[in-house]
């Protein structure tokens, strides 16, 4: 792929194509890059419409991704602790991904500012 190396953080929401399909985000640090798959250890998280609100998997996972047209791809700060990243809803800014600390990542149902 060559944008993306290993040892940078990322968070991916998966696009959904329909309505009901389900809403997941995953956030982690990539371990390995071959053209457009990266292998990554991290956690899902997914969208609890009962709740509203996404929940984090306790599990920390290793996947292996192919990145395509289905996801949008932010980078995390070096710095952030993905174990301390949550979901939050603030006034006027919607649902944010956070770490309380210095990275803030406001989300948006197809894309994220």
């Amino acid at each position: 792929m060559g944008i993306l190396d290993v040892g940078e953080k990322i968070h991916i929401i998966e696009r959904r194509y329909f309505e009901n399909d389900l809403r997941r985000h995953f956030a982690g640090e990539i371990l390995r890059v071959v053209g457009n798959i990266i292998r990554i250890r991290g956690y899902v998280w997914v969208f609890n419409g009962s709740k509203g609100e996404f929940q984090k998997r306790p599990e920390l996972r290793e996947r292996i991704i192919v990145i395509g047209e289905r996801h949008t791809i932010n980078l995390i700060t070096k710095n952030t602790d993905i174990n301390n990243l949550y979901y939050t809803r603030l006034e006027g800014s919607g649902t944010v991904v956070t770490d309380g600390k210095d990275f803030s990542l406001q989300i948006h149902e197809f894309t994220s500012l």
